[in-house]
């Protein structure tokens, strides 16, 4: 197996809804019915969809039943706001709904903001257990006091790692700093925005034609960062990793992800997985494609 497998498998929320892509509902369903159907689904993750918009999901998918909802089960993850009571009533509702659909839809997941130890508290104890929290914590500021209470109430962290505006990207300080405190804390996490390029580069923010430029942090250099903290890393030298931005400096062989003279066997791999849980992408096409480019990954095969 290509190693690329292990740190890639189920590992790209598809977030179509949102920006850049912004696509709506109907056709965020149709492009992921198509990823779940093709020879890359090993790589997909949950469909991410704001709380307020499950009814407006369940009406465009056909309610689960119906042929368009397709045949593999949905696992998806829904986005709270600050009326928090109220969208936890619509995942109960939705909940209740398809209890017994076939061939399933379920909100295992939701994603929540806070920026204060509070929050994280208060939002707990609303929250029914069954459901697994990711808090999406600012990182401008060391945030291991927040982490910390991520790991004390069983819940798992969230980082925001791009935007389309050059000032939503965090700094590379910020950002290896929240990994090493999330590993060391022994918190999972997810990453979401500006994580659709492999590598890290100066890339489009938009779709848009005459769109503003922005250095964006490349997903695979995010989780071969996380392996290195995972290993013991200095926090300073994961900089290096996150901000690398030459394909020379990585190969793939049928046993190993190696970065310059760093070799990530499969049970490295497998092991930052267990940190690093997954990243948001409106895209799910081009991680994928990217790394078929670079020949890092083997190309589509395509069904007659």
């Amino acid at each position: 197996m290509n190693p690329v497998h292990t740190l890639l498998r189920q590992s790209i929320d598809y977030a179509g809804l949102f920006p850049p892509a912004g696509l709506g509902m109907s056709a965020a369903i149709d492009e992921y019915l198509r990823y779940q159907a093709g020879p890359e689904a090993w790589a997909l993750g949950r469909f991410i969809v704001p709380a307020s918009r499950l009814a407006e999901f369940e009406e465009a998918a056909g309610g689960g039943s119906s042929e368009r909802a397709g045949r593999q089960p949905w696992q998806l993850s829904a986005l709270v706001g600050t009326e928090l009571a109220g969208d936890l009533d619509q995942i109960a509702g939705f909940q209740r709904r398809h209890a017994d659909s076939a061939p399933g839809m379920t909100v295992d997941t939701i994603e929540a903001k806070a920026d204060a130890v509070s929050a994280i508290e208060e939002t707990m104890r609303s929250v029914p257990g069954r459901l697994q929290v990711y808090f999406e914590l600012p990182i401008e500021r060391d945030p291991i006091d927040l982490i910390t209470t991520v790991a004390r109430v069983g819940a798992r962290a969230k980082v925001r790692t791009g935007g389309v505006t050059p000032q939503a990207f965090p700094s590379t300080v910020s950002l290896a700093r929240f990994i090493h405190a999330c590993v060391r804390a022994k918190v999972p996490f997810k990453a979401t925005a500006g994580l659709h390029h492999a590598l890290r580069a100066e890339y489009r923010l938009t779709y848009e034609e005459d769109s503003d430029t922005g250095v964006m942090f490349g997903f695979l250099n995010l989780f071969l960062a996380t392996a290195l903290a995972g290993n013991g890393m200095a926090e300073r030298d994961t900089h290096r990793i996150l901000e690398e931005s030459s394909p020379a400096a990585f190969r793939v062989d049928d046993a190993a992800i190696s970065w310059r003279d760093r070799r990530f066997d499969r049970d490295t791999l497998g092991r930052a997985r267990e940190s690093m849980i997954s990243f948001g992408s409106c895209s799910f096409t081009e991680p994928i494609d990217e790394l078929q480019s670079l020949h890092w990954l083997e190309p589509r095969v395509h069904q007659a």
